[in-house]
């Protein structure tokens, strides 16, 4: 079901680019410049970025970042969201606390500047790479905390293409927890006849039905005959819940939006929007002994596997191998890594697009052997 919701990679000229010189999974230790209070339960942070790693922090509007922290003696790992334009020079996350978080709670409560973290460089597929010459409309849908990568993308188009437009509709449950409300305010101001912020609040009447209650298939449908043409949007870039991703791109194709132009990211694997046909259930495989072989960094790990009890993840952390990982749910592309020989099926894909998966890319955290020998690379 997930090829439903397929996204195209961004083309044509680049003011903005990733760096190459990165290599998978290695953390760099960072000092935290900033912590800045966005709401009641969120943080945003800043990192200082040391000359000699300004190469491996480049980033597209968009990606993420993986943070690592060791917590009353647990190795924590957890990925959030950039919030600023690579434009800004300021390299900052936004961390909202959830319930029996223990990396969110650390940081909402604990974390302050002059303090350090573990970061990865930056990764992920959600993301933009903006043009000068476009003069387009893109829209956003986000909710809660979804709205950092979101923020990221629309200051970095309206920055870049001076004849683009953004209509933003942000969903929160009341005015108080809406994050980054001034910032959104003062692009407003900055952009006011390019950028549109419609507030849709779940506790709070704003006096308008359409901006009441939660971002479903209704709204999106109201929306589209309100305030957008469908048809005339560039790109659309859907960041939230699974209920809402699915809602909104649902009733997007509905009025004719092609699919290719449906962007999204989830919050997590909490609430999916279901499998993709590349997506296998571990059930399926193989449950035949394989001997496998992972390289990172050019260093191969060794090991044997014996049926389906885990995934090529755990048991090359188990044979020692440091490779990365971050959520562990399917979520996040830090684990990518690239089949070099044999196969393997995923139980889960909510990270990479169709043509990765064709191109033999996997999650290892969600991937099992089926074939005797597997060779596995971190490093394509």
């Amino acid at each position: 079901m997930l090829k439903f919701f397929s996204r195209k990679k961004q083309n044509g000229p680049a003011l903005i680019k990733q760096s190459t010189a990165r290599k998978a999974g290695h953390f760099h230790s960072l000092t935290i410049t900033d912590v800045n209070r966005e709401t009641a339960d969120c943080v945003s942070v800043a990192f200082e970025i040391p000359e000699d790693l300004q190469e491996n922090f480049k980033f597209l509007p968009g990606q993420y970042l993986t943070l690592r922290k060791t917590i009353n003696g647990e190795d924590i790992r957890r990925s959030y969201s950039i919030c600023t334009s690579p434009l800004e020079g300021e390299l900052r996350v936004s961390i909202k606390e959830v319930e029996n978080g223990v990396f969110s709670t650390y940081a909402n409560r604990e974390l302050r500047a002059g303090d350090t973290l573990e970061v990865m460089s930056p990764q992920g597929n959600f993301s933009v790479q903006p043009n000068p010459e476009n003069a387009q409309t893109y829209v956003g849908f986000a909710a809660g905390s979804g709205i950092t990568p979101v923020m990221s993308i629309l200051k970095s188009i309206l920055e870049i293409e001076p004849e683009s437009n953004f209509v933003l509709f942000y969903g929160n449950r009341s005015t108080s927890s809406i994050i980054f409300k001034s910032q959104l305010e003062d692009l407003k101001d900055k952009y006011l006849n390019r950028l549109e912020v419609h507030h849709i609040l779940s506790r709070e009447d704003q006096g308008s039905d359409l901006l009441y209650g939660r971002i479903d298939a209704s709204k999106v449908a109201r929306f589209t005959e309100s305030f957008f043409d469908p048809k005339q949007v560039a790109g659309y870039y859907l960041c939230g819940p699974g209920s809402m991703i699915e809602a909104a791109s649902q009733t997007l194709e509905g009025v004719g939006v092609d699919k290719k132009k449906i962007h999204f990211e989830l919050f997590s694997s909490a609430n999916p929007v279901g499998k993709s046909e590349n997506a296998k259930t571990k059930s399926t495989s193989t449950k035949m002994a394989s001997a496998v072989t992972v390289i990172l960094d050019g260093d191969e790990t060794h090991f044997d596997m014996a049926g389906n009890t885990r995934t090529i993840l755990d048991a090359a952390l188990d044979a020692g191998a440091d490779v990365p990982f971050a959520c562990k749910g399917a979520v996040c592309c830090t684990c990518r890594a690239k089949i070099l020989e044999g196969s393997a099926e995923m139980e889960m894909n909510y990270a990479l697009m169709d043509d990765e998966v064709a191109d033999g890319y996997i999650l290892t955290c969600q991937s099992f052997p089926t074939s005797e020998r597997v060779v596995v690379s971190y490093d394509e």
